[in-house]
């Protein structure tokens, strides 16, 4: 635990620095900031079909609902499984994210852009980023739940998928001028550092039942993948 605690600090570091740079505004963001969202507004203006599209995979495919309904269904899953620290771990991961986001956003209280003949409105403050930080947070679940069932020689695609889910949805929210480029940055360092101090916390919780450390590239509990008990104890280990 002391181990996760602290690398959980370091990964929060990042987020840390972004959120004073934004809070100082500090010119050289501002300017990457105001910039970006003109640029893009005026790509928006000009294509209103390609605005459509933008809002169809911000709004139903990327949309922190549909994140968040993914993770729930895998809950359930998990639990039908009897893998209940998985199922735990996938719960308060995506919770927490969305408790924190939500207090960060409220505490920092960062206005939306605004822009001249807006292409799109959303609710709320701005800083971090509830897609962006939804997004690392819910592809995080599924990937680290999901590795172990996927051959090895296709796992590339699903963390190309991710990736590409997590960087869309945040240009999405910047061309259609609800966010800075600042405030999807912040989302993804904020998600990253959830995700972190949750899965060491996992890790340590997996330690204490006597089985191995796994690589992330495995997933978070390889023997979901095979048959029989994914929560029973490794052969010669005796419950407490």
């Amino acid at each position: 635990m002391v181990l996760a605690s602290t690398a959980t600090a370091a990964v929060s570091v990042p987020f840390a620095l972004a959120l004073v740079l934004v809070e100082s505004r500090w010119p050289p963001l501002y300017r990457l900031d105001r910039g970006t969202a003109e640029r893009l507004h005026r790509t928006a203006l000009e294509h209103p079909a390609w605005v459509r599209v933008l809002e169809f995979f911000t709004g139903v495919v990327w949309d922190p609902v549909t994140m968040r309904l993914l993770v729930a269904a895998l809950v359930v899953w998990l639990l039908t499984r009897r893998a209940w620290r998985l199922a735990a771990w996938a719960g308060v991961t995506a919770a927490s994210g969305a408790v924190i986001g939500f207090l960060v956003k409220n505490v920092v209280e960062r206005a939306r852009p605004h822009l001249p003949e807006p292409v799109a409105h959303a609710p709320g403050f701005s800083f971090p980023s509830g897609h962006a930080m939804t997004a690392v947070t819910s592809c995080a679940v599924l990937l680290l739940v999901l590795l172990p069932l996927v051959p090895r020689a296709w796992r590339p695609l699903p963390w190309a998928l991710a990736a590409v889910a997590v960087v869309g949805v945040g240009y999405t929210r910047v061309a259609l001028g609800v966010h800075w480029v600042s405030d999807v940055v912040g989302g993804w360092l904020l998600g990253l550092a959830v995700v972190t101090a949750t899965t060491l916390a996992f890790e340590a919780w997996r330690a204490d039942t006597g089985r191995p450390r796994t690589a992330v590239s495995e997933g978070l509990e390889p023997e979901i993948s095979g048959a029989g008990d994914p929560e029973a104890l490794p052969s010669g280990t005796a419950p407490e």
